[in-house]
């Protein structure tokens, strides 16, 4: 019987720590060697981090990066280790190297590069050209990094036709609601297809505003998972694999025999044959989890990581008593601790007593710190200063957006003078149509909750208070219709229509692409739907000046979804 034992090393490297992250890999090793496996297998360019994006631009940073594989071949022993790293010669590679006993034993380079959504690989890396298989303790493996396994006739095909028993997946696939079903469906499929064992490394943490899930995975080649990682956080997954059963498999199945003819032959690496004694370890599936608590998740890794990544201990929010900033503290508080994040109390005449109690209730159900700086009298000076040049104009829109860049300017200047990172509130629905202040609570440094639609906001909120079995979000955030509270009596609705019916629009023409016809034959209303997409075309610019945010819908502002500002482009006739 041919026992064959993979670890997969789920790890959070740092883009750009190339000596952080060799340490994070010879560990992963170690470990490794310690329960005897045969083959450790680290996510898709863990050795500089991922995506290092620009830095590929410089040869200096791939020279460096090379150098730190050495280092992490310096440090491997008698079990096979599957790195991650930028490959050189005549261009650069997203390559993966196949290391065993101080010695660089063979390289993959990935031969589909995926260049849509958010992904550009083709701006940087050439292709790989062919497919191979390495010979690992009297197993055949065939080595895939990510995007090359996607495709039905990719070289995982190849490579199982021309006898690999096992395909690994180096993967740094980005996190959004919906993936990772979508994703565990297409390597199930892949598996049994080829009638091969696949073993899927994936990337954990959050860089900018990508968010990694985890979720490492490995399949039998029927298709059914039989082992699975933690997700959203660290993990090292441990099986144990017998590579008869799919030679038995593969006897039952003639349809092989023909298509072998069809592919080119693939070059074969001999790595190493040095057969363990060991006791065999049980497989474990750690559960899914719902959609209120994924995103709830992936929202809380992508604030520790942008938060810890780039050198800051605390984080600011401004407090309004109302939902978005509620929730944004709740994440805040789950991903740093209560002790590095700083609530900010800022009434002006148009805050209700309800709402400042609300979030003096929430700051003490958080255990936060809160600083109280009114902003009336600031309100008035400006008013006071304004009056001959507005000529005595009536009140609108002008006084409510003074108010918002005022608490954003307190907001900055707390930040520059303590050091801390302010966090905004604003939520998808809102930055869609254009619901928000530029320079004012669109001020600051790292958008939590961008691409959050209203509604959903609301879902994660009421999670929040149900795992902690009590009240974090006090109850009347929920039931008090939301307002920027910014002139007397004021609610979103008197703008917007209900989130329950702007947030589908918004979906079917931001996420969805929809056109007008489309949308109005849902059954809204035709001059709604009209008002909606003009507010969503007009504000692009704002959204181009918005902080970075972490991605969770399919189809985000920023890095996904990009339309010129300038735009006359109108989608009825």
């Amino acid at each position: 019987m041919r026992n064959f034992r993979i670890a997969l090393a789920q790890i959070n490297p740092v883009v750009g720590d190339l000596e952080y992250n060799v340490k994070k890999i010879v560990e992963g090793i170690k470990k490794a060697e310690g329960i005897k496996a045969d083959l450790v297998c680290f996510p898709e360019l863990v050795l500089p981090g991922y995506p290092p994006e620009d830095l590929l631009l410089k040869p200096q940073f791939v020279e460096d990066n090379l150098k730190a594989l050495k280092r992490v071949a310096e440090n491997t022993g008698d079990v096979v280790a599957v790195v991650g790293f930028v490959d050189a010669e005549d261009d650069i590679y997203n390559a993966a190297a196949v290391i065993y006993d101080k010695e660089i034993k063979g390289i993959y380079r990935k031969m589909f590069l995926p260049n849509y959504s958010v992904f550009d690989e083709e701006r940087y890396f050439q292709a790989g050209k062919e497919p191979n298989i390495f010979i690992i303790n009297d197993v055949a493996v065939g080595i895939t990094i990510c995007e090359d396994i996607w495709y039905a006739d990719g070289p995982a095909l190849t490579q199982s036709l021309n006898g690999a028993e096992l395909i690994v997946n180096l993967s740094s696939s980005p996190y959004h609601v919906g993936k990772r079903d979508f994703r565990k469906r297409m390597l199930s499929t892949r598996a049994s297809d080829y009638c091969v064992f696949v073993a899927y490394t994936n990337l954990v943490g959050a860089q900018d505003e990508l968010v990694f899930d985890g979720g490492s995975m490995v399949f039998d080649g029927d298709g059914s998972l039989i082992a699975q990682a933690k997700i959203f956080e660290e993990d090292f997954l441990v099986v144990d694999l017998n590579a008869d059963e799919i030679f038995r498999k593969r006897l039952h199945d003639p349809r092989r025999r023909k298509e072998k003819l069809r592919v080119p032959v693939v070059e074969k690496i001999f790595v190493c044959q040095n057969p363990k004694q060991r006791s065999r370890i049980e497989a474990r599936i750690k559960r899914d989890l719902s959609l209120e608590e994924e995103v709830f998740m992936a929202l809380v890794t992508g604030t520790r990581d942008y938060v810890k990544k780039n050198g800051f201990e605390k984080v600011l929010i401004g407090l309004s008593g109302g939902i978005d900033s509620s929730l944004v503290a709740a994440i805040a508080v789950e991903a740093l601790g209560k002790n590095n994040v700083v609530g900010v109390l800022m009434p002006s005449q148009f805050t209700s007593k309800a709402s400042i109690e609300d979030a003096e209730m929430l700051a003490k159900n958080l255990g936060i710190e809160t600083i109280r700086v009114p902003i009336t009298k600031v309100f008035e000076s400006y008013m006071d200063e304004l009056r001959a040049p507005f000529h005595n104009k009536p009140w609108d829109i002008t006084e409510e957006n003074i108010q918002a860049r005022i608490r954003g300017n307190i907001l900055m200047a707390l930040s520059n003078k303590f050091g801390y990172l302010v966090l905004t509130t604003g939520n998808k629905s809102e930055m869609s149509v254009g619901y928000a202040t530029l320079y004012g609570d669109m001020a600051g440094g790292f958008a939590v909750i961008k691409d959050v639609f209203k509604t959903m906001v609301y879902r994660v909120a009421r999670y929040i208070n149900e795992r902690a079995g009590r009240e974090i979000i006090p109850s009347r955030v929920f039931e008090k219709p939301p307002s920027a509270e910014l002139r007397e009596d004021q609610k979103d609705e008197d703008d917007l229509p209900p989130y329950g019916i702007l947030d589908p629009i918004l979906k079917a023409y931001i996420e969805e692409d929809r056109s007008f016809d489309e949308i109005v034959a849902e059954g809204f209303d035709e001059e709604l739907v009209k008002r909606i997409i003009k507010m969503v075309d007009r504000n692009e610019y704002k959204r181009r000046q918005a902080p970075p945010g972490i991605k969770i819908t399919p189809r985000a502002f920023g890095k996904d979804r990009r339309l010129p500002i300038t735009n006359r482009y109108t989608p009825w006739r």
